[in-house]
């Protein structure tokens, strides 16, 4: 005998936002994977303009300067860096472990009108500054206004 199944137009609007809830709490606030942590990742870069250059900063700690490759492909910079394990430690001796260990990369798009093969590099404490000096047509010029 078949039973009938009273329709509430109201259930399926439930579920559907039971759905977008569920959806917006895993894009957004998921904990990072371990291999987001450990193996390749990104580096966080900051960028800013001076009157007469453009530069780029991001921290590299725990990585020699000989082990960062630095490209600029027309606007394209890219950074790569690989950080290596000090020491040999059996996983089971390990109370905590955060510091991340392998291979980092980071493209930006950098603003036009740069002299990039003039560009300088210092990495100090950790930290690699990059400087682009500007081309001389755009750099910002003042003209005077003279009266009569």
């Amino acid at each position: 005998m078949a039973s009938i199944v009273r329709w509430e137009p109201f259930r399926e609007l439930s579920t559907l936002r039971d759905m977008m809830d569920r959806w917006f709490e895993e894009s957004f606030f998921r904990m990072p994977t371990p291999l987001a942590l450990w193996g390749e990742g990104t580096l966080a870069v900051d960028m800013y303009e001076t009157k007469d250059s453009v530069v780029v900063k991001t921290a590299i700690p725990g990585v020699k300067p000989e082990d960062i490759d630095i490209s600029v492909t027309g606007d394209i910079l890219t950074i790569k860096a690989e950080a290596k394990e000090e020491e040999e430690v059996k996983q089971e001796n390990y109370l905590r472990r955060e510091r991340r260990f392998g291979s980092f990369c980071r493209s930006v798009t950098l603003p036009g009108g740069l002299i990039t093969d003039k560009a300088e590099a210092n990495y100090t404490n950790g930290i690699l500054t990059l400087t682009f000096p500007k081309a001389e047509e755009v750099k910002p010029k003042s003209i005077k206004v003279r009266t009569k």
